[in-house]
């Protein structure tokens, strides 16, 4: 078994170098890295492409306009290939060398879905201070209590899916949505899921984060759409 990585990048120029050698360096049972630019206006492109013409596992697209992080991943969905979807952030919060034990449940047998989460936990760095813990944990709360699930982290990036769920899920929703949407409908398929203990270190808006407090809003609105008013078979498109 092997792992697909999608990678979603808008502006990145200052960190994409850096994830791509860590993840080609330290992720191990590595398929394929799929790299999605978002509509970059810096030099996020170049850099991607060189190493594309490096390192043939590297697959650089770029996208016709700025679409959001959603619409990003799901063309890196679509686009992958092997038998584990995981998601990397292209700047540094994530530490890459932690993919291979979110993934490990899954090659294992033991798992459809497991979540990193920053809060059960490693070492954590917050640049984004006490409120953004908080609001996270109130979403995350309010995602268990619609869908059934256990969960510590719903909004954290590394999202470590078995290819066939996330390539037949049907994934609607807008900029950052996609972290309430996933879990909401890997719920239906009552998957075995699970969560793994990461480390964080988290930017600050000066440094480039993007998610704010709209965003948090859409995720209340995106928690009981998807968990109380979308079905499975709205859900999927072959499951």
């Amino acid at each position: 078994m092997s792992v697909s990585i999608v990678i979603p990048a808008y502006n990145e120029e200052k960190t994409i170098a850096q994830i791509l050698d860590q993840v080609l360096e330290r992720v191990k049972n590595l398929g394929e890295i799929i790299v999605i630019d978002d509509g970059s206006k810096d030099n996020t492109r170049c850099i991607c492409l060189d190493y594309e013409q490096k390192y043939p596992i590297i697959h650089y697209h770029l996208q016709p306009r700025n679409a959001g992080k959603t619409e990003a991943l799901k063309e890196g969905f679509r686009r992958s290939t092997r038998d584990v979807v995981i998601v990397q952030d292209a700047d540094l919060e994530y530490d890459p060398a932690e993919i291979n034990m979110v993934v490990a449940p899954i090659l294992a047998g033991d798992a459809d879905v497991v979540l990193g989460s920053r809060f059960l936990h490693r070492q954590t760095s917050h640049a984004v201070y006490l409120q953004h813990s908080l609001a996270n944990r109130f979403i995350t709360a309010m995602s268990n209590l619609t869908n059934g699930l256990k969960l510590t982290d719903v909004e954290t990036c590394y999202k470590a899916l078995r290819g066939e769920i996330i390539r037949n899920m049907v994934i609607t929703s807008k900029r950052f949505g996609f972290e309430i949407e996933v879990m909401a409908k890997v719920a239906k398929l009552k998957c075995r899921v699970c969560e793994v203990p990461i480390s964080y270190n988290g930017r600050s808006y000066k440094e480039g984060k993007k998610i704010g407090f709209k965003d948090g809003l859409m995720a209340l609105f995106y928690i009981a759409k998807y968990n109380l008013f979308t079905s499975k078979k709205d859900s999927f498109r072959n499951l």
